[in-house]
């Protein structure tokens, strides 16, 4: 688990962290693992399958699992919906997805680690 301020020449309006938590995006009736580089309470940025990228629409909904690290108790689901805004061709069959958070809820605590 990384967890690291990130700044210097980065111009976003609000902080984000280096964060390798696991990441769900639903299309459809499918759900697709996936997992974060970086996380604010405005965006994320992930990692997912380069063959399962073909399944994203513009607009996703995704569930983010925090470790305690993050929350400083239990590890807590939150539950996204959100907007494509680019994506990356990684190294390792991987695309990297950068996604706009629109609107989200937090789903449940609880008591065990990740």
């Amino acid at each position: 688990m990384t967890q690291e301020f990130l700044q210097g020449s980065d111009r976003r309006g609000t902080p984000r962290f280096s964060i390798n938590a696991s990441l769900t995006i639903f299309s459809g009736q499918r759900s697709i693992l996936a997992y974060t580089r970086d996380l604010s309470n405005r965006g994320a940025y992930f990692y997912l399958p380069s063959a399962d990228s073909k399944l994203l629409g513009r607009d996703l909904d995704f569930m983010v699992e925090l470790p305690p690290e993050i929350t400083l108790s239990a590890v807590c689901q939150i539950r996204c919906k959100g907007r494509a805004v680019r994506t990356d061709d990684s190294p390792g069959n991987l695309t990297g997805v950068a996604v706009e958070i629109l609107d989200y809820s937090i789903l449940k605590e609880s008591m065990h680690a990740a």
